[in-house]
């Protein structure tokens, strides 16, 4: 679906990934794992075409950039824009009703729907500013859930949440796979790496290794992960991969 074509990204040349050859399969349900500054995001990034690859390609093999729904980080979307969460919600529906189409009826049982998914029933005409961490975070994959994309990226997808809130958008996630979307998420919780998902892809500037979620978070692997690729950064903000379990 997603091949990964000696793939080399960076800013202003300074690469943040190096020659990454790897694949991303129809129907995977896989996390991107690795260090703070390991470039996980980059790679997001490159995949949605913000980032021109310094040398090498991403390959689409059956799909279009229309395919892909992003979820970007809660702290990289305005909270103070003057819009209700029914509304933030009705904008995942843009690639369906254009620029100029009318939210109907039946886009609104929808809406309703999704919400009640990810638990903000009753919360539909709350402003964003008003809404919790964890309740603005339920309400991104809400809208997410408007868009049925083939492809959906995570990044970061449950930082500042509370167990709970984790538990309940790994389910909403899980159904979303269910139904025939491939996951790509960037999740820095081991544990719960293991627990829910199959494959990985563990990054550390360079590809450390990909497959069975069990090999890939071998020991050695995640001790290799920690300190390659930022020998020739010695002030960088090295953090090593930690389970949490």
């Amino acid at each position: 679906m997603l091949p990964f074509e000696n793939l080399t990204l960076g800013y202003d040349r300074h690469p943040a990934v190096h020659h990454l050859n790897a694949s991303i399969v129809e129907g995977e349900f896989i996390a991107l794992v690795g260090p703070n500054g390991a470039g996980k995001s980059t790679l997001l990034k490159s995949i949605l075409g913000q980032l021109t690859p310094i040398e090498g390609r991403v390959i689409f093999h059956g799909i279009t950039k229309n395919d892909i729904s992003y979820l970007p980080q809660a702290s990289a979307v305005d909270r103070t824009f003057p819009i209700t969460a029914e509304q933030f919600v009705a904008t995942g529906l843009w690639q369906e009703l254009g620029a100029f189409g009318q939210v109907k009826k039946h886009h609104r049982v929808r809406i309703h729907e999704a919400l009640i998914k990810v638990g903000l029933a009753g919360l539909e005409h709350r402003s964003l500013d008003a809404l919790s961490g964890g309740q603005f975070q339920r309400l991104l994959f809400a809208r997410k859930l408007m868009q049925q994309a083939r492809l959906l990226l995570l990044d970061e997808p449950f930082g500042g949440v509370d167990e709970q809130t984790v538990e309940d958008l790994m389910q909403v996630i899980t159904e979303l796979h269910q139904g025939g979307a491939t996951i790509v998420a960037v999740v820095h919780n081991l544990s719960l790496v293991k627990r829910y998902f199959p494959r990985a892809l563990l990054l550390s500037r360079e590809l450390i290794a990909i497959g069975a979620t069990a090999e890939v978070l071998s020991q050695d692997n995640l001790n290799r992960a920690s300190t390659i690729g930022f020998a020739d950064k010695p002030d960088a903000d090295i953090c090593a991969v930690h389970d949490h379990a």
